[in-house]
């Protein structure tokens, strides 16, 4: 069961992850996360630095963001980034991965998802196969459900922490 919470990368920040080595390895399709991943949970609008990431991501791969918030939550992210985007996914459940991946024709080792969440990014990338890469959460401010989350997320990283595998700041690749 905690399988399915680790990682296969894990990386400081969007920022921190090599996308030259992912190419290289055949991801062609990033989904990524957009609460606390691309921006906090307060900013309703891409930034700069998310703006210039991915002008030279979308160079190399298909860029999705994949998020459980509303599609009015991701209207400003979709025209600004000129992105597709899937709103209210439901993640960690698998449907709307799979749909991803039968619309735009990606197998499951050609897509990577990027978020903060175990219980949500990573379980769901996990459960469908895909590349899973964990990054910290950029924002302090969450909202309800996700506080409810990170309790839960706390007792996993423990878990995980005693075995070894995942420890909060040691990043890997």
């Amino acid at each position: 069961m905690l399988e399915n919470f680790i990682p296969d990368i894990y990386q400081k920040s969007i920022y921190d992850i090599d996308y030259k080595k992912l190419k290289k390895q055949g991801i062609k399709c990033l989904l990524f996360d957009l609460d606390n991943t691309l921006v906090p949970v307060n900013v309703d609008v891409p930034t700069t630095k998310v703006k210039e990431l991915f002008a030279l991501l979308e160079k190399d791969f298909k860029v999705i963001i994949l998020s459980n918030s509303g599609h009015q939550r991701l209207i400003p992210f979709k025209e600004g980034l000129n992105v597709d985007v899937s709103a209210s996914s439901k993640k960690p459940f698998k449907k709307k991965y799979l749909k991803i991946m039968d619309i735009y024709k990606f197998k499951y080792h050609e897509i990577a998802a990027i978020g903060d969440q175990l219980l949500t990014d990573i379980n769901g990338a996990n459960r469908v196969g895909i590349t899973s890469i964990l990054i910290n959460p950029i924002g302090d401010y969450e909202k309800f459900c996700t506080k409810i989350n990170r309790f839960f997320e706390g007792f996993i990283y423990r878990k995980l922490k005693k075995k070894g595998i995942l420890q909060k700041g040691e990043y890997y690749e």
